[in-house]
């Protein structure tokens, strides 16, 4: 990459892309990814554009928001050589990518990949709910078997987005009946992820991101709505950001369920920087917080994701705040995602998407800031 010198325009390009490989989106998932790349052109003064292909890119400086994380090979062909370059994360490897590096496989002599990180899961061991990773039929029933005699089972395809896909087994005949629809190849190659299951469970996003000299920490809880269909699926996040990083967040009065996710986000994110290969300029940690069978209650970070999410709207948004007010310490946000046609946005709020999603129908995207303070909440 090279700088651009021209002392009048932009000072450089903010791409919104997709990663080599990445799944597709639905139409409302593009805008709001296109609304985090437009806000990150304005924080660092320079033009936007969606699509690589529409312009020159000689003596232009690319700052690319991918819609997935980067392979560090197509991050060096993109010619993104640090966390500067770009909004998101870059793994030595498509298992990193993924939540099946999180815990440790069930023996010695358990098949696992050539690149697994055996070292990972131990040192994240203590911030995480109880589970195994298998790459086997064998090894998948007989990790079965041992979480089982602590209650039901979360069965978690690492592939799997937005939820989908997983499912609860509360005996090994359901954990059977899973393998059958799961493709021996796809568990041999990305592996499953057997978890304890929580009920009554809420999840917490924790997380830090920058751009250039802005930099925040948050904490928030994720909401649950209804989709079209009726069914449950991911609505948004409220989030209270810090200007700062990991220290700044911890300086926050948090109720100590709140504090104790911050801890184990930092621990896991601590693994992770340890990893070869590995940066980012946005890495955010959803822990579930909830019951086990017993009635106890337990918290674990369930994956990680070093990419653009769901709460990055609100994150920008914070961002924004700060940037314009220097003397902001503190922002509280909210992202969106309403089903059906009675959503009406807050006067305050930037619509991201209002209308007909080809793939799931009526559906609201939009950012308010709820909240801001001159001085640590």
């Amino acid at each position: 990459m090279t700088s651009n010198t021209c002392p009048d325009g932009p000072k450089g390009i903010v791409i919104a892309c997709s990663a080599p490989g990445s799944e597709a989106l639905f139409a409302h998932e593009r805008h709001a990814i296109n609304a985090v790349a437009r806000q990150i052109a304005v924080l660092k003064g320079f033009a936007f554009e969606g699509d690589l292909s529409a312009f020159k890119l000689d003596g232009e400086y690319l700052y690319y928001v991918p819609d997935d994380s980067l392979l560090l090979a197509d991050a060096s062909r993109m010619g993104i050589a640090g966390p500067k370059d770009f909004f998101g994360g870059v793994l030595p490897s498509r298992l990193a990518m993924t939540k099946v590096i999180t815990h440790d496989v069930i023996g010695a002599s358990a098949f696992r990949p050539d690149d697994w990180p055996a070292e990972f899961p131990e040192r994240v061991s203590a911030a995480v709910l109880p589970g195994y990773s298998t790459f086997s039929r064998t090894d998948t029933l007989q990790a079965a078997d041992r979480l089982l005699r602590q209650g039901p089972v979360r069965l978690k395809p690492p592939l799997a987005s937005r939820g989908r896909e997983q499912q609860i087994a509360s005996s090994v005949s359901e954990v059977e009946a899973f393998l059958e629809r799961y493709q021996a190849s796809d568990l041999e190659k990305h592996g499953l992820v057997l978890e304890t299951n929580l009920a009554d469970i809420a999840t917490l996003s924790v997380g830090i991101a920058d751009v250039d000299e802005i930099a925040i920490a948050y904490v928030g809880t994720q909401r649950i709505t209804a989709d079209n269909a009726g069914l449950p699926v991911y609505g948004g996040s409220d989030i209270i950001a810090v200007r700062g990083g990991w220290e700044a967040l911890a300086g926050l009065s948090l109720l100590s369920a709140s504090a104790l996710a911050v801890a184990q986000a930092r621990t896991y994110d601590a693994a992770m920087i340890e990893c070869p290969g590995f940066f980012a300029s946005r890495r955010n940690y959803d822990i579930g917080q909830g019951t086990d069978w017993s009635g106890k209650w337990k918290s674990g970070v369930l994956e990680a994701c070093w990419r653009i999410g769901g709460s990055s709207t609100a994150e920008l948004a914070a961002m924004n705040v700060m940037q314009q007010h220097p003397d902001v310490q503190t922002v509280c946000a909210s992202a969106v995602k309403a089903f059906g046609t009675n959503c009406r946005p807050p006067a305050n709020a930037t619509v991201h998407f209002q209308g007909e999603d080809p793939d799931e129908g009526a559906i609201t995207r939009y950012t308010a800031v709820t909240r801001i303070s001159r001085k640590i909440a």
